[in-house]
């Protein structure tokens, strides 16, 4: 992933300014290239919906950064933030010793917390792999950890009935054709034989997996990655597995990164952020998301119909740090009475309120009060009829009073009777909406 510190356009820019300059020049360069470049039928276009069936419905997923840089615990991107030499960062590998069954505890925790399925990083940026291959001894096997990293994690995952995803980074600063790919078509050729060789073990060593999550494709287009192939190779593999956007071609969906932005049209989207300012393990990052801003994030891509990816950074030794833990213990409470608010939910048009955010199923509207009022709250411009109201955590009955102009829930208790979102599953006649603009205009005035 990205450094926190910089937008992902200005990290590639900054860091890949030269080399990119000299690609431009170069009769063997592949420019930068948008996915909109290849119009047309693409990989995995023909059953998109039946493969995404499942992942439309989960919303909630964890996201594993685990590598070598948690041994050194200053953030995934240290080797290049600190310009450590490859010499240098590459024996920090027989030093990374997880502990057997660390996997098992990331897949206990995302299934408590809520999550339906797991991505890890199986190579990230410095080029190191957690699993097993006949392509390079730079891997968990040959390595510190002595076995296949990877391996436990499926089987982790599947144990605690979660689906899996691989995290897998075309950005190698391992490599010794990793920069020089930019600039030389035989050092291209390698590189990329070597990266589809790595995808194709991935997909055919550990059984059925379910998201292929691409990184940073620096410093190619999809040409120079030969991403069409890339893709038709994974499907071939994997018929239903999802992919994301991130080799230069659409992919199944598209992943915006520390914020959260719905897609247009209905295109598929999934927000990825971390629990702090760090995907990988960083000792010092104490900058901890609150249970409820995570729940609040959470209904945020649920209403519009995007899911939301959760880092989770361990320790060298794979263990959870305690505040991780905690926040997604409390997390996971809240889920478990809440969670049908959030799996399997529609688009929701209602939006507007200073103390509350919305989800929808149905006619089923549910309003998230993050801000308890105490003793009411209200819903201005709600157009569709109320036929009835109650509080999802006791099941007691809200009484309410419907105009043309707002709906009033009352006789709330003053304290919120849960923590730390209230919920009121609020039944309509009809797909509920919202017209605050109506009210603004109908609204009856006063005299001056």
């Amino acid at each position: 992933m990205q450094n926190s510190n910089w937008s992902r356009r200005s990290v590639l820019k900054t860091t890949g300014a030269s080399l990119l300059a000299m690609a431009a020049g170069s009769s063997t360069a592949h420019a930068a290239q948008s996915a909109n470049d290849h119009p047309g039928p693409l990989p995995g276009d023909a059953n998109r919906e039946e493969r995404m069936r499942w992942w439309k419905a989960a919303r909630f997923g964890m996201f594993i950064h685990f590598g070598l840089y948690s041994t050194i615990g200053r953030h995934e991107w240290v080797m290049e933030d600190e310009g450590i030499p490859v010499s240098e960062y590459a024996p920090h590998a027989a030093a990374f010793h997880p502990r057997v069954g660390s996997p098992r505890e990331w897949a206990r925790l995302a299934r408590l917390a809520g999550m339906r399925y797991m991505v890890l990083t199986t190579k990230h940026h410095e080029g190191f792999c957690n699993f097993d291959t006949k392509l390079t001894t730079y891997c968990a096997p040959r390595q510190g950890p002595g076995r296949d990293v990877v391996r436990e994690y499926v089987e982790a995952a599947r144990a605690e009935g979660l689906r899996v995803g691989f995290y897998y980074s075309l950005m190698d600063w391992h490599h010794p054709d990793g920069a020089l790919c930019a600039t030389s078509e035989e050092s291209r050729k390698r590189f990329v034989d070597y990266t589809h060789g790595l995808i194709r073990e991935l997909l055919t060593n550990y059984g059925k997996i379910d998201v292929l999550w691409y990184d940073v494709a620096w410093p190619l287009d999809a040409d120079g990655w030969q991403s069409v192939k890339m893709n038709e190779m994974v499907f071939q593999l994997q018929p239903e597995i999802i992919v994301n956007n991130r080799n230069k071609l659409p992919g199944d969906f598209s992943t915006p990164e520390q914020h959260i932005t719905a897609e247009t049209g209905g295109r598929a989207w999934e927000a990825c952020m971390t629990l702090n300012d760090s995907w990988g393990y960083q000792a010092a990052d104490d900058n901890w998301k609150t249970a409820k801003t995570i729940i609040r994030n959470l209904i945020t891509c649920a209403r519009d119909s995007g899911n939301y990816l959760l880092n989770i950074g361990p320790r060298e030794d794979g263990s959870i740090p305690e505040p991780s833990s905690r926040v997604l213990h409390q997390v996971g409470e809240w889920m478990a009475i809440n969670g049908h608010s959030i799996y399997d939910s529609d688009p929701c048009q209602v939006r507007r309120s200073n103390y509350a955010s919305f989800t929808r199923t149905g006619n089923t509207l549910y309003m998230h009060v993050h801000f308890w009022p105490g003793r009411y709250v209200a819903i201005a411009g709600l157009m569709t009829k109320v036929k009835s109201a109650r509080l999802v955590k006791t099941g007691q009955t809200v009484p309410f009073v419907q105009d043309d102009f707002r709906v009033r829930f009352t006789d709330l208790p003053l304290e919120a009777p849960d923590d730390p979102v209230t919920t009121i599953a609020i039944e309509c006649d009809a797909e509920p909406r919202q017209d605050t603009d109506y009210v603004r205009k109908n609204k009856p005035r006063m005299g001056v």
